[in-house]
């Protein structure tokens, strides 16, 4: 059974579990680098002999490791994630708490030492730089850790009980060894209330480190914001717009969240933007992209959203998978003739026909479901002179893919245009490259005015005789010459005789080239004046 790549339904909550199990991961990575590296110091350090303080070293190390290499693991729960922090942290608080102890034996046997003021002091002096250690490591912990200020507080307490509590109640006992102090030791009680001081500093700085990123993290969140919407990442460009994956607030759908650029922000880009919303917003045929919403929020950032895709486009099949079969392309056009003939019933066309506007995703359990992307240079034929939004004498479009008329008279274009695109298109999908290339802008221009296509012959691919005459009639450099509609061109499609390309064939493609949709492969896409638009 074909695998589906379900968008997340909760993507902030996935977001912020994926930040901390990084974050946690980090954490320990960092412990058990540290403890890895005082075990090594341990070895040559004047103070310390190979003994149980270089034993808790490494026991120290393994265990930041484990929980290192927990925490990485898999999709833990924010729960487990917390549960691992917090016993992780009194487990290894606990341990390195009687480090400074052995570290005291060590000395105290080194120096000749056993009782009296020198004893008293060290002992002092040794607990305060195990504190300091464990102050700096749990100050880490609230730097690195996504974490609110109240549980940063508690966690830091946890860890700073054993720390300060070991040195207080246990001590050489001058044979070797660790016992019990005294109740009435000259360590009371001065020794517990010093180490209590400075764990309470540290409690107040990792709280405070805390506040901030804390703070700083909910700013970006907030900043994230468009209205309902919330932006996770930049999944590609338009001709007049970025395109984000977003997620509702609300609905907890995951969308594609076009935004106008800030370098478009005149009134006739406005204008424009939202005319395109208006004109797309009336396209219900399956193979368009469907329009959810749009708006536009108090800094004036005009959006709109649209659903979110699973699948790849034309263009990146291409250049992955190299030319396609005459029976997938001819399934492709059949589809693309389907939504190009609704737009253009309404008197709407698209004028930026092209590879990188056409995707192939998997929607509703099939595969091979076309969809026709990026209306954002749509021309109403009955508006766009009253409404001022078309320049005079200015190419619109992508220049491999464009009529003669686009070229020569732009603001006369009508269907046609799209049905030339079309062609150019399908004769991408067959032979796996442009109709027509050159070093310039003027050279490809000058190709679609007055050269005519290669046989496919020529480009080394064999292509059934009534779909290569078809799609050299689509690419005829008089609009007259040409299929006159959609409609028509879909007919004489169907009417080839062409094995059809089927949803069974249709799975097995998608199964046999995971690498298509790999977020790793982004293709190229040469000669465009934009790119893909959405893709999940």
């Amino acid at each position: 059974m074909l695998p589906e790549r379900t968008p997340h339904s909760n993507a902030d909550g996935d977001e912020a579990r994926a930040f901390l199990q990084a974050r946690v991961a980090l954490f320990w990575k960092v412990l058990c680098f540290f403890m890895v590296g005082a075990s090594l110091l341990g070895v040559f350090s004047a103070f310390k002999t190979i003994g149980a303080d270089l034993i808790v070293d490494i026991v120290l190390a393994a265990e930041a490791g484990l929980l290192w290499r927990l925490a990485a693991r898999g999709r833990p729960s924010v729960r487990f994630l917390r549960t691992l922090e917090v016993v992780g942290l009194l487990v290894f608080f606990s341990g390195s708490s009687f480090l400074p102890r052995y570290v005291l034996i060590g000395f105290l046997r080194d120096q000749g030492v056993a009782t009296g003021e020198g004893a008293v002091m060290a002992d002092a002096y040794l607990s305060s730089l195990g504190l300091v250690g464990s102050a700096l490591m749990i100050t880490i912990r609230a730097a690195l850790v996504p974490s609110s200020p109240r549980r940063t507080l508690l966690y830091t307490a946890l860890a700073g009980a054993p720390t300060i509590l070991t040195p207080t109640f246990v001590t050489p006992d001058g044979l070797g060894g660790l016992t019990l102090r005294a109740l009435d030791s000259a360590a009371f009680p001065w020794l517990p209330a010093g180490l209590s001081m400075v764990w309470g500093f540290t409690i107040a700085t990792c709280t405070v480190v805390s506040t901030v990123i804390f703070g700083l993290r909910r700013q970006v969140r907030e900043a994230k914001k468009l209205g309902q919407y919330v932006l996770e990442r930049k999944i590609g460009e338009g001709g007049m717009g970025e395109v984000y994956r977003a997620w509702h607030g609300m609905m907890r759908r995951p969308t594609a969240l076009k935004l106008l650029r800030p370098d478009h922000a005149s009134d006739k880009e406005l204008a424009r933007f939202e005319r395109e919303v208006q004109l797309t917003a009336r396209l219900t045929h399956p193979n368009t992209i469907t329009l959810f919403d749009y708006g536009r929020t108090d800094d004036g950032v005009f959006y709109y959203a649209m659903e979110l895709l699973d699948g790849a486009t034309l263009q990146r099949i291409v250049e992955l998978e190299g030319p396609q079969s005459p029976s997938r392309v001819m399934r492709i056009l059949r589809l693309a003739c389907g939504a190009l003939a609704e737009a253009h019933g309404i008197g709407l066309i698209h004028r930026d026909i092209k590879p990188a506007n056409m995707m192939l995703c998997r929607q509703g359990g099939e595969c091979d479901v076309l969809k026709l992307l990026d209306f954002g240079l749509v021309k109403e034929l009955s508006m766009d002179r009253e409404a001022g939004l078309s320049v005079a004498s200015t190419l619109i479009g992508t220049p491999l893919y464009m009529a003669p008329e686009a070229i020569t008279a732009p603001d006369s274009v009508d269907a046609r245009a799209d049905i030339y695109a079309l062609g150019a298109v399908a004769y991408f999908l067959l032979s796996g490259g442009e109709v027509f290339r050159g070093q310039s802008l003027v050279e490809v221009c000058g190709a679609h005015l007055h050269r005519e296509p290669e046989a496919f012959a020529a480009r080394g691919v064999s292509v059934p005789a009534e779909l290569e005459a078809l799609v050299r009639a689509c690419l005829e450099k008089k609009p007259e010459r040409r299929p006159q509609s959609a409609a028509e061109l879909r007919q004489r499609l169907e009417a080839c005789a062409i094995e059809p390309w089927g949803n069974e064939q249709a799975r097995r493609w998608w199964l046999e080239h995971p690498s298509v949709f790999s977020e790793d492969a982004a293709p190229s896409v040469q000669g465009s004046r934009t790119i893909a638009v959405v893709r999940s």
